[in-house]
């Protein structure tokens, strides 16, 4: 259900009286103090588009004395965006994002993250249950040259999850410039007869977007309010093609983008599946053809190719069918359908998946009844304040939440801005129990990692703290428009025994 924005006539005016306000087709647009659109003066024109789409490789592990090793590399790399320009990058072992890690539940795990980018940074797994010192955040801090080694053993289901800077201050940047990648648990145990072919039938789809100037470098405004782009990027590649067989297909989708949301959905309006949330797969496969997805959120959807071979259909984004909020809305993609791939389809595959499962996961799913506590978190921002959970800005030396192990506890999380937030929490996956007031969507009804508060909205999730306790090294809660985080949009955790 789309939210409608309304503004009363004294509220605009208090807005108009701290900036300038411009109209544009209705709604208003704070064109220099909130959201850019790019700079037209810059932005290049003939940026190469419709290049195959790649597929990030696979990192397996390599098995040393009972555990899976992987090692990851954040290094500088370059790529060709403009014909004869080169545009520099980070990345994890190549020139743009990183590598797939593949991992199994009941793992033990070791992951060696080596940082040669010529500055400090961390690296976050994030969604991943795991003790808080090996999570990957703000004081897990990596300096150039080093290498920081994570251990801990998988306990989460069988999903989709993605690493990526957290530094504070400076997680925007970069993963803006390309520090990016993907985390598919596996279950040995499951039986699902899902596509599992990576790269061929079970595909990974990393979509971000940028400014590309004229020069071929990406253009980082730095805007606390959010950076969106003009062009929009397919696993490091823009507005790419990819070739799926003729049958059931399975896309990873991630928003990896710094502030921007997609409403995903196909050219020719075909029905599609979703079978999958952030942190698991859900109970049934729900039909959609439309798909909301905000920064951080994973899902996981089945697309049905079977008897289409040489047709073609684009995986779009229908971002003029949500009215998140006049001040939301002001880029000029944000008011427009736009394209994220082509598809062509093609012969199937040996062992082609052809039947949509029935059922999927079993959710055991916690009740309201069982909450020890129930906990308020007020998003707040203004044009020239500071933005605050709670009143409050982030401190690396404060400590907001101190929350028992083996508490179940309700978070009520209040939008009290103009501006949507999507609210993730390290560690944990929760369930949504409501949007104000009323039962979430059916596809929304499994376990995640990040939820999207519109405007005035207030969200309740319910979560259970388990397994890891530690009262000196936090957690984080915060926004993750990338841009909202770092400018104070965060705080802090810790679980206590």
């Amino acid at each position: 259900m789309t939210k409608r924005f309304h503004i009363s006539r004294r509220r605009f005016l208090q807005f108009s009286a701290g900036g300038a306000v411009v109209l544009l087709g209705g709604g208003f647009l704070f064109r220099d103090q909130f959201l850019n659109d790019g700079n037209p003066s810059s932005t290049a024109t003939d940026v190469i588009r419709g290049q195959r789409l790649p597929v990030p490789d696979l990192l397996t592990g390599t098995e040393i004395d009972g555990r899976q090793v992987y090692d990851l590399t954040m290094r500088q790399g370059s790529m060709a965006y403009v014909p004869g320009k080169t545009t520099a990058t980070f990345a994890y072992n190549g020139d743009i994002l990183g590598p797939t890690l593949l991992m199994r539940k009941g793992d033990d795990v070791v992951i060696n993250v080596t940082n040669q980018l010529g500055e400090p940074t961390t690296t976050h797994w994030h969604g991943i249950h795991l003790p808080a010192m090996m999570d990957g955040g703000p004081h897990q801090v990596i300096k150039d040259g080093d290498t920081w080694q994570a251990q801990y053993t998988i306990m989460n289901e069988e999903a989709t999850f993605w690493y990526h800077p957290h530094l504070e201050n400076k997680t925007a940047e970069h993963v803006y410039h390309g520090l990016a990648g993907l985390f598919i648990v596996q279950d040995p145990e499951s039986e699902y007869a899902l596509p599992d072919q990576y790269g061929i039938d079970d595909i990974p789809l990393i979509v971000q977007d940028k400014i590309i100037d004229a020069d071929g470098s990406f253009n980082y405004p730095g805007t606390n309010f959010g950076v969106k782009g003009d062009q929009i990027l397919v696993n490091g590649a823009v507005t790419p093609m990819f070739d799926a067989p003729a049958q059931f297909v399975r896309f990873r989708l991630l928003n990896g983008s710094n502030a921007r949301f997609y409403n995903f959905g196909f050219s020719d309006n075909r029905q599609f599946h979703q079978v999958g949330t952030d942190g698991g797969l859900l109970e049934s496969p729900v039909p959609l053809t439309r798909l909301l997805l905000s920064n951080g959120e994973r899902a996981e959807i089945l697309v049905d190719f079977s008897g289409q071979e040489n047709s073609q259909v684009r995986l779009v984004s229908y971002s003029s069918e949500v009215n998140v909020s006049p001040f939301w809305n002001s880029n000029s993609l944000d008011n427009s359908t736009f394209d994220i791939m082509t598809i062509d389809v093609g012969s199937p595959t040996a062992n082609p998946i052809t039947a949509l499962p029935a059922s999927l996961a079993s959710i055991d799913r916690l009740q309201e009844g069982e909450a020890n506590r129930t906990r308020p978190f007020i998003l707040e921002m203004g044009f020239s304040g500071p933005m605050t959970i709670n009143g409050q800005s982030m401190d690396m030396n404060r400590i907001d939440q101190t929350i028992k192990l083996n508490d179940t506890e309700i978070w009520e999380v209040t939008n009290n801005s103009d501006l949507p937030h999507p609210f993730h929490v390290h560690d944990i996956q929760f369930l949504v129990l409501t949007r104000d007031g009323l039962t979430p969507a059916e596809n929304e009804r499994g376990w995640k990692d990040t939820v999207l508060v519109m405007p005035r909205e207030t969200v309740r999730i319910i979560t259970h703290f388990g397994d890891f306790a530690d009262p000196n090294d936090p957690y984080m809660f915060h926004c993750h428009i990338l841009e909202h985080e770092d400018a104070g949009m965060m705080g802090q955790f810790v679980v206590v025994a």
